[in-house]
């Protein structure tokens, strides 16, 4: 069972590592992905439910976000750090949406990283905006695997046509390929002509640990797996003509 509640936050862009601000309009996520390195925000929230289990709405966040952009430097702000700004309810809440709105009045550029293909909702919106990118999180071509260790996330089809509808949109897009999982291969065909670049990173935490020895798939957690496989499908993507970068 999901615990929503709807809380009022202090302030809505903070400092990141990766950008100069991220925003999360929600603490917790509903995709439930057994892997993610956000849970240990549970350290500082005090939630004692399992993640996937709650999710907290910042509802004052687009109030906040007009008042910040007016006294913060501008800078890149990355949507969202620690939940996806387009997870299913944002559909009813649509805290993305206005914040958005209000980045694209005051010309701030952003990132924009999800695993939803809500966020062509905002095609319009993002086709206003001069410095804006888009990009899906996808570690696997095989669902099967995507349904093992994320559960609660669209399917894998659904993302690349998104993607896909997106890059012919105009929008800058590019994909994390990130935990690496099995079957992730396919997704050079799959990527093909609908990216700017890709981005491939390994397995950096333990969560799924557990997923992967249930599903007898501890060779996936490997130093060799991510070593050999992740050249391979790097070098497959920039043979089909993919802009890829491997983090590790």
């Amino acid at each position: 069972m999901m615990i929503v509640k709807e809380i009022e936050a202090k302030s809505i862009l903070s400092k990141s590592q990766v950008y100069d601000y991220a925003l999360n309009a929600y603490v917790g996520c509903q995709h439930n992905c057994v892997y993610c390195y956000a849970k240990f925000m549970k350290r500082f929230t005090g939630h004692r439910e399992p993640w996937g289990g709650f999710l907290d709405v910042k509802i004052n966040a687009p109030e906040l976000l007009a008042r910040e952009v007016k006294k913060k430097k501008k800078g890149r702000v990355w949507i969202s750090g620690v939940c996806d700004a387009y997870q299913p309810l944002e559909k009813k809440y649509k805290l993305t949406q206005r914040c958005l709105e209000i980045l694209v009045d005051n010309a701030w550029p952003f990132t924009i990283q999800t695993k939803s293909p809500l966020v062509l909702r905002d095609l319009e919106l993002l086709k206003k905006a001069p410095e804006c990118e888009v990009g899906f999180t996808i570690t696997t071509a095989e669902d099967n695997v995507r349904k093992i260790f994320e559960p609660g996330a669209p399917p894998i089809a659904t993302r690349v046509e998104a993607l896909a509808v997106l890059h012919a949109g105009g929008i800058k897009t590019f994909v994390m390929i990130a935990p690496m999982l099995p079957g992730a291969e396919g997704l050079v065909r799959m990527l093909k002509d609908k990216v700017d670049h890709v981005l491939i990173d390994r397995l950096n935490y333990h969560y799924a640990d557990w997923a992967f020895k249930k599903y007898k798939m501890q060779w996936a957690m490997d130093d060799e797996f991510f070593s050999q496989k992740g050249e391979e499908l790097r070098a497959g993507l920039e043979k089909a003509g993919t802009a890829c970068r491997k983090l590790f």
